[in-house]
């Protein structure tokens, strides 16, 4: 009989169990993926988890129509994206004054919901010098926990040759209250197209 109480009324164990663990019991951590998911949205971003890169055109596509910004100039550096994304009738090149940002990412930081970036992504340009929209490109394997293991991961890709100018973006929506510790940062309208690869 308790198996069936057990199926059919879930929400009770996890109560109980609760309980049982104490008020004062450190919280369960929760996964990378969901704790990123949360902290992004939190943030303000925009994101959009896409399986495969059919996928991922789609939801450009999407955000192309959403925002009216077919026949427009595009601030992109990586070569792969620019072929990637070649055929919704964009204009490409480095102009600052595009209409928005497409790039990669050096990670995902779930712990505070931030898109880490270097040289690699935007060369020497500062954040508030990039357009106010952007797009990023990444993958679910660029998750990390917290910003100490993307710049590990910087460090061990790049053997030896670290990029300079590494940032994170977290400040995704204007009206937000600003604290000390966004003194200082820019705030982006940012998607990001999210893809399973692992």
């Amino acid at each position: 009989m308790s198996l069936f109480k057990r199926l059919l009324n879930p929400n009770k164990n996890k109560a109980s169990a609760k309980e049982a663990r104490g008020k004062y019991y450190p919280e369960e951590k929760l996964p990378i993926d969901e704790k990123f998911t949360y902290n992004f949205n939190k943030n303000g971003g925009k994101f959009l988890y896409c399986e495969n890169i059919e996928e991922i055109l789609e939801s450009f596509d999407n955000i192309l129509m959403e925002n009216d910004w077919y026949e427009t100039d595009v601030f992109c550096i990586n070569e792969q994206l620019i072929s990637r994304f070649d055929g919704f009738n964009l204009t490409f090149g480095k102009k600052e004054k595009a209409t928005f940002f497409l790039s990669t990412c050096e990670s995902l930081v779930g712990n505070n919901g931030s898109i880490l970036l270097s040289s690699n992504q935007m060369k020497e340009k500062k954040l508030h010098e990039l357009p106010d929209n952007i797009i990023i490109f990444a993958t679910t394997s660029q998750l990390v926990d917290t910003i100490s293991e993307g710049l590990r991961i910087i460090k061990s890709q790049q053997e030896g040759k670290i990029p300079s100018n590494i940032t994170t973006i977290q400040d995704f929506e204007s009206n937000k209250e600003k604290d000390f510790m966004s003194y200082g940062s820019s705030t982006k309208n940012l998607y990001l197209l999210l893809l399973e690869d692992l």
